[in-house]
């Protein structure tokens, strides 16, 4: 608190919206009006999930306690979110936010190799606590104190922007990275630093939805373990299923890391984390205790959130719903000259937007307009991330359909029109789309859209029962 007032940031300044409800992958602000969010990624399965929602009433209306009791509902949960990882990950700690998550992470890693040294991505973010912002170049490099000697910052792998491009099968690539890492890693070493570990995202959210290739974390965790290091896997933004087929990021790279947090998702906005790592090094921490982490509450939304995923069969869908998106966005990367890359893993796309496809120079208030432009005329709420402020993110609850989707194209579409056209100076009546949809079709509600429902892509599954906001009461 500051002179009575709550400081904290805003979304869409100098017009920021006040939410004052909100239902699966729609919010409505303080005058009626409906937007399509495609932000959430804290509301994994959707807002207000009744499923969710009963579960933590009815758990909170039963036994809030703290740790250190017999609880049922403690090992079932942990059972469960195992099932989904390696059987070497074995061991959970259950936190309160991301960054607690992250923090006891990185005290897990000293703990076991003895060493204090951490390998980040640059411009990486992971969390708010002290040491994490000692290992966040996004934060660090912005604060008087600047980089820590035990920090040491690699290229995270952009093969769009950065100084090694994509071949065909981005292998080359992935190695120059590995290389750059190796000789950052060598020269810490020759300064008699030793490393603790690796923390890195797989999917660089914090950088604008980075997608290294294939073969690069099979490269880089060798290069770290042949040191005496081990590697965490900040899932935080990426865990359950939200990168499309795999469960977890990292398994598209066909690596297990040797600690893996997550945050974001498992309460579907309630406040849980968690840490798991192998019993191996779990060992070498001693005693660790959280109040909150892992209450009852925090088991039973956790529990739900997990079933529906699975009932609802959320990471098929995202993988299903995901890739029209990308194609679409594509369509629009051949249509406009200032989406200069299309990029990202299920539901979680971004749009690189440029001053011009040759240069590749980021194009920062074309950008922040962009996403206005679609908030004002299209009810439709993105953001923008990356180093250079200009890359659109598209993060949606895991419930977004084909026909959101299809909604979100046009809008783009529409908004891209617009900014191309005024660049210009030329004004004309924007009425096509590239995939033949008419202007009208841009923003559907919520109603059209359940009545289409069976068109998604999973087929002709029963319906579930509409639950309005009010029934949650």
């Amino acid at each position: 608190m500051m002179d009575g007032r709550v400081m904290c940031n805003q979304h869409f300044i100098p017009s920021p919206l006040k939410i004052v409800r909100a239902q699966k992958q729609y919010m409505t602000d303080n005058m009626g009006v409906q937007y399509l969010d495609c932000v959430s990624n804290v509301v994994h399965v959707g807002h207000c999930h009744p499923q969710v929602v009963a579960a933590g009433k009815n758990q909170m209306a039963t036994l809030v306690t703290a740790q250190g009791f017999i609880n049922d509902s403690l090992s079932k949960y942990v059972k469960e979110l195992t099932s989904h990882l390696p059987d070497t990950l074995n061991v959970v700690y259950l936190v309160n936010s991301g960054s607690e998550a992250n923090d006891l992470a990185l005290r897990l890693a000293r703990s076991h190799t003895g060493h204090k040294d951490v390998v980040v991505f640059d411009e990486a973010y992971h969390g708010n606590l002290g040491n994490l912002i000692d290992i966040s170049p996004k934060m660090f490099k912005r604060m008087p104190q600047g980089k820590k000697d035990f920090v040491h910052v690699i290229p995270y792998p952009d093969t769009y922007r950065g100084p090694h491009r994509n071949d065909s099968s981005g292998s080359a690539a992935a190695e120059k990275y590995v290389m750059d890492a190796e000789r950052v890693v060598m020269q810490a070493i020759q300064n008699n630093r030793k490393i603790s570990c690796l923390f890195t995202e797989c999917v660089v959210v914090n950088c604008g939805v980075i997608v290294p290739p294939r073969n690069y974390f099979s490269l880089l965790y060798n290069l770290i373990r042949e040191v005496g290091g081990v590697c965490v896997a900040d899932e935080v933004q990426t865990a359950l299923g939200r990168t499309g087929e795999c469960f977890w990021a990292f398994e598209h790279y066909g690596v297990v890391p040797d600690i893996v947090t997550t945050g974001k998702p498992l309460g579907n906005g309630y406040p849980m984390a968690a840490v798991i790592t192998t019993r191996e090094i779990s060992e070498s921490l001693g005693e660790y205790y959280s109040t909150f982490g892992g209450n009852p509450v925090a088991c039973a939304v956790g529990m739900a959130v997990l079933d529906v995923i699975e009932n609802e069969k959320l990471v098929q869908s995202a993988k299903a719903v995901g890739k029209t998106l990308l194609e679409n966005l594509q369509l629009l990367k051949a249509k406009h000259e200032c989406v200069g890359d299309v990029r990202g893993m299920g539901l979680c796309l971004a749009l690189d937007i440029v001053q011009d496809k040759a240069s590749r120079k980021p194009a920062r208030e074309l950008a922040q307009t962009i996403v206005h432009r679609v908030k004002e005329d299209h009810h439709t709420l993105l953001q923008v991330q990356g180093p250079g402020h200009n890359v659109i993110t598209i993060t949606p609850p895991m419930c977004f359909t084909q026909l959101n989707a299809r909604s979100l194209t046009t809008a783009l579409d529409e908004v891209l029109a617009a900014c191309s056209l005024r660049n210009r100076e030329h004004h004309s009546d924007l009425t096509s789309h590239p995939l033949g949809l008419d202007r009208n079709q841009a923003v559907l509600s919520l109603e059209e859209l359940e009545e289409l429902e069976e068109e998604e892509v999973m087929g002709p599954e029963p319906k579930r029962p509409r639950t309005s906001y009010d029934d949650l009461d």
